[in-house]
């Protein structure tokens, strides 16, 4: 039978518990069991592809198309558990299926109530994870814990423990500690109350994990362990990491977290193997070098709103042993002001995804720079379609060309709707999504990148290239250098004349990890690193 550890959050939200889950997953991992990871979100969504990033952060993109919670991205970078559909439930997905089951007369005309039937359809979500040959399933939960949006959830972790047998389940309660400058003390008091309320539902943590800004102590742990009625070894301190996210899972393994977890559930593990993770810190502490990559976007002040884009720039410059130094530029801003005093002093341009027409021309400004000052650049999913815009008006002329998302008069769309997508009404889960092949032009950047000419990359869009204009790109120097197996979509479009000119339909940012980075990003910033010595040689 497969183990549970459920992960909770408590006093404030964006604590980290998906970073503190992942690491728990990885740590795990390490020790030689075989993890599953899992997230329930409270919220009534079906699921995040329709909300705001400004609320929400990035949607994270399985391989099977599932638009999932971006602390997905977190487990698939720390781990190597398969994700699926299975990974993230929602309110909403759960209520859909209880609500269908009911219609098709499933439950013989009973009255249908949160307890048993809504927490039967979490528990039954939790426990599939279990199949044969899993040791461990981490289950966490998203919102805090006093919300009464996630009142079915907990009672349903609650009752895990009596389907499962107590000895099998572990609750791992994750808190915060502030710290009073004006009393020039911590306080404890938040956790008390916060522990307090699981144990009101029902659920008695075994382990505490403490956020705090300064060390802990041991008169803090002490109190913590005695009013929260837990072992003094159960209170974990998590201080915030002054480097990176990937110091997280060392930080654990230093207070001895995978011991404790697997001698509280009787789990046959081997010894923890992490001096790779360790030396990763290392080259992270100490770079070779900087590098500058200005990102254009249009969600710039929510920093989760391109989360993977960042963590596979870092992961980038892990592999050359470097520190991306990533410049922030809202699209908008670039529509008003001189590209020239914006873009100063990058080594490299990236303009990620994204929807609707706000920031498009800044976009537009942005790549049209990079392209004539030779900088090297990279384009994905709308970063793509921007090019695309761009190469037709400068260098084919096409002064109105558009994409019909944002013009739908334009004389030029080089950019227009999937075929398939031109009888779709509902937004939610409707694009085209999760992997899809693409077959790689020999001799272009992007095969000698991946080294192969046959890849697959996730995909979250609704507009392609127009393959109308693609001879005509070609002719003006812009190729297809990537397609679908058919021929009839683009996914690649490079410029072989350009230094480093690269753009994907896809999404590679959901495919890397810090000791393997993706190979258009470790590219990528390798020309920037060139550009850099260039400039400086310049200089000198």
């Amino acid at each position: 039978m497969a183990k549970h550890i459920f992960v909770t959050g408590g006093v404030v939200s964006s604590l980290g518990k998906g970073l503190t889950s992942a690491s728990i997953g990885l740590l795990l991992e390490r020790r030689g069991l075989n993890v599953r990871m899992q997230k329930l979100d409270p919220y009534i969504n079906v699921d995040p592809g329709t909300m705001s990033p400004y609320q929400h952060g990035e949607v994270y993109v399985l391989d099977d198309g599932s638009e999932t919670d971006l602390d997905l991205g977190h487990y698939e970078r720390f781990t190597n558990s398969p994700l699926s559909k299975k990974s993230n439930y929602t309110t909403g997905r759960i209520y859909r299926s209880v609500i269908e089951k009911e219609r098709r007369g499933e439950y013989l005309g009973g009255t249908v109530q949160v307890v048993p039937h809504v927490t039967d359809e979490i528990k039954a979500a939790v426990l599939d994870l279990g199949e044969p040959g899993v040791d461990v399933v981490i289950t966490e939960l998203g919102g805090t814990v006093g919300d009464i949006e996630g009142l079915p959830f907990l009672e349903a972790i609650r009752q895990v423990a009596l389907d499962v047998g107590r000895q099998n389940c572990l609750y791992i309660h994750l808190t915060l500690v502030p710290y009073l400058k004006a009393a020039r003390e911590a306080k404890t008091k938040p956790t008390q109350h916060s522990v307090g309320q699981l144990r009101q539902i029902g659920i008695q943590p075994d382990i505490l994990i403490v956020r705090t800004e300064r060390p802990l102590g041991r008169e803090n742990a002490e109190k913590i362990a005695l009013f929260c009625n837990v072992e003094k070894n159960a209170v974990i301190e998590e201080m915030d990491k002054e480097f990176s996210i990937y110091e997280v899972p060392l930080g654990l393994a230093e207070h001895k977290l995978d011991r404790l977890i697997t001698d509280r559930l009787g789990l046959p593990a081997g010894e923890l193997k992490i001096d790779d993770w360790r030396e990763l810190m290392q080259s992270i502490r100490h770079p070779k070098q900087e590098v500058t990559i200005a990102v254009v976007g249009k969600y710039i002040d929510h920093r989760d709103a391109y989360k993977s884009i960042y963590e596979s720039l870092d992961h980038a410059g892990f592999s050359h042993n470097s520190r991306v130094l990533v410049k922030r530029i809202e699209a908008e801003e670039l529509e008003e002001q001189d590209p020239e005093i914006v873009l100063s002093g990058i080594d490299g341009l990236l303009v990620p995804g994204g929807f609707g027409y706000r920031g498009i021309e800044g976009k537009v400004k942005a790549i049209q720079f990079a392209r004539e000052c030779e900088i090297p650049y990279f384009g994905i999913c709308l970063g793509m379609q921007c090019a695309v815009i761009e190469f037709a008006r400068n260098r084919l002329g096409l002064a109105e060309a558009n994409s019909s998302e944002f013009s739908a008069e334009t004389p030029d769309p080089v950019i227009c709707l999937l075929e398939e997508q031109k009888t779709v009404t509902d937004k939610g889960g409707t694009m085209r999504l999760g992997t899809q092949p693409c077959q790689l032009v020999e001799n272009s950047r992007a095969a000698a990148c991946y080294g192969t000419s046959e890849v697959s990359e996730r995909h979250r869009h609704r507009y392609e290239f127009n393959p109308e204009y693609e001879q005509a790109f070609e002719k003006a120097g812009m190729i297809a250098a990537g397609k679908s197996p058919s021929g009839k979509l683009v996914e690649v479009v490079e410029i072989p004349a350009h230094p480093w000119f690269v753009a994907v339909q896809f999404h590679p940012e959901f495919k890397s990890k810090p000791h393997a980075a993706h190979p258009l990003f470790r590219g990528f910033v390798e020309a920037a690193l060139r550009y850099h010595q260039q400039r400086a040689s310049v200089s000198v």
